[in-house]
Formats: structure tokens, C-alpha cells, sequence
């Protein structure tokens, strides 16, 4: 794991599988805030990234092809000095493995519907929780 720039402070994004909601918001502080971040997205387990979340965070000129999932234990031991949790089954199971942070913040974001839903259904909830988590990185780090 690379070494933090020195002046920029650390931020790890939390949810359930590091699938959809904290791959969002990574690419998402990594390309608004990476001046002042290092970057990172964990879950309580891997489950892949989800390939809607890449088609709408390229639809907005964010590639996020080099992310991965990750589980929160590659990060065990770890002090960050922002933690984000994003949903609350993440911030339940990760309540006694979170890693350090000096400021931890917590949002409930619902994760898309994608059963039995057409594709463009699929990914109009995708972009809703795109809008949704950028327009809450905005308001906790402006």
C-alpha cells in the first residue's frame, strides 16, 4: 500500500461488499478532492466492482477501470484520518474492525434495484446514487 503524501490527509470509503456505493464516492474524491486526499474503498467483504458503477462514473469523464474491491481486512491495523461509512449493514459489521479515523462520518445511501429491472431502469438508479453521494462529498468537504 503506497505511502500518504505528505499534506494530504487519508479517507477510506466503507459499505457491504465494496461493489457499488464506495467505488462511487472514491472516484468521486479522487477526482474532486485528490489534491487534498488519498483515496481508498474497502467492504465487509469483496464483491466485485459492479460494471454500472463504471458506465456511470465514465457517463460524467470519471475512470474508475483501475479500482477494485477490496475487503476491509487489507486495511486492518490502519489509521485514516477520515472514515466514511455508507450504509448501515457496512457500519454494523465493521463496527469493532473499522480502521482508526480522527473524523468518522456515516450516510445511509440505498443501493440500486437491479432484479428484474430494464437496463436503462438499472442504470437511472445508478446515476441517482451517483447525484446523491456527490452531492454529499460536496456538502462534508467543500
Amino acid at each position: 500500500m503506497p505511502a500518504v503524501e505528505q499534506n494530504k490527509k487519508s479517507i477510506i470509503f466503507l459499505c457491504s461488499y465494496n461493489s457499488e456505493r464506495s467505488q462511487i464516492a472514491e472516484g468521486l474524491m479522487r477526482h474532486v478532492y485528490g489534491n487534498r486526499y488519498e483515496v481508498y474503498s474497502a467492504g465487509v467483504a469483496s464483491g466485485g466492482v459492479s460494471p454500472y458503477v463504471a458506465r456511470v462514473m465514465k457517463e460524467i469523464g470519471i475512470d474508475i477501470s483501475f479500482q477494485r474491491s477490496k475487503s476491509i481486512n487489507e486495511f486492518k491495523g490502519r489509521t485514516f484520518d477520515v472514515v466514511v461509512t455508507l450504509c448501515d449493514h457496512g457500519k454494523e459489521a465493521c463496527i469493532h474492525c473499522l480502521p482508526k479515523g480522527d473524523r468518522v462520518l456515516h450516510h445511509n445511501f440505498s443501493p440500486p434495484n437491479e432484479v428484474g429491472l430494464p437496463e436503462e431502469v438499472i442504470m437511472e438508479e445508478f446515476r441517482e446514487l451517483r447525484e446523491q453521494i456527490k452531492a454529499w462529498l460536496v456538502q462534508q468537504f467543500r
